[in-house]
């Protein structure tokens, strides 16, 4: 069973490169462009990974972040926050996130990161 990825992002270009290529990579993902009702979208969807942009209008990644973790059946699920804010990075994870990825952003670096938050290795 493919490993599910939820990705909250306002702009539609990066929704639709993010989508492609984690879908291309055989994750089911759903790509929202609002962070409405975003924990309705969780519950129904039990993703294994959040990607979440840092500015969403009225709220930001990082308080997505923070209520995600808060709440305890989601207090493992990774999160991962994108950023064109390159000198805030350790900001971000004041937040609770697991991975930070900087805007402009490689997709191997992308791909990097969500398989090792989805797939963790075991020492």
């Amino acid at each position: 069973m493919s490993k599910r990825i939820l990705i909250i992002d306002d702009n539609n270009d990066i929704l639709d490169i993010v989508q492609e290529t984690l879908t291309y990579e055989n994750f089911e993902v759903i790509a929202r462009n609002d962070a409405k009702d975003y924990m309705t979208v969780i519950d129904e969807f039990n993703p294994d990974l959040l990607i979440l942009d840092f500015r969403l209008g009225n709220i930001t990644g990082g308080e997505i972040c923070q209520q995600v973790k808060a709440t305890p059946q989601y207090a493992n699920l990774p999160v991962i926050i994108f950023s064109a804010y390159i000198n805030r990075k350790d900001d971000l994870f004041k937040y609770g996130c697991d991975a930070t990825i900087d805007k402009p952003f490689d997709l191997t670096e992308l791909i990097d990161k969500v398989n090792g938050l989805v797939y963790p290795q075991t020492a």
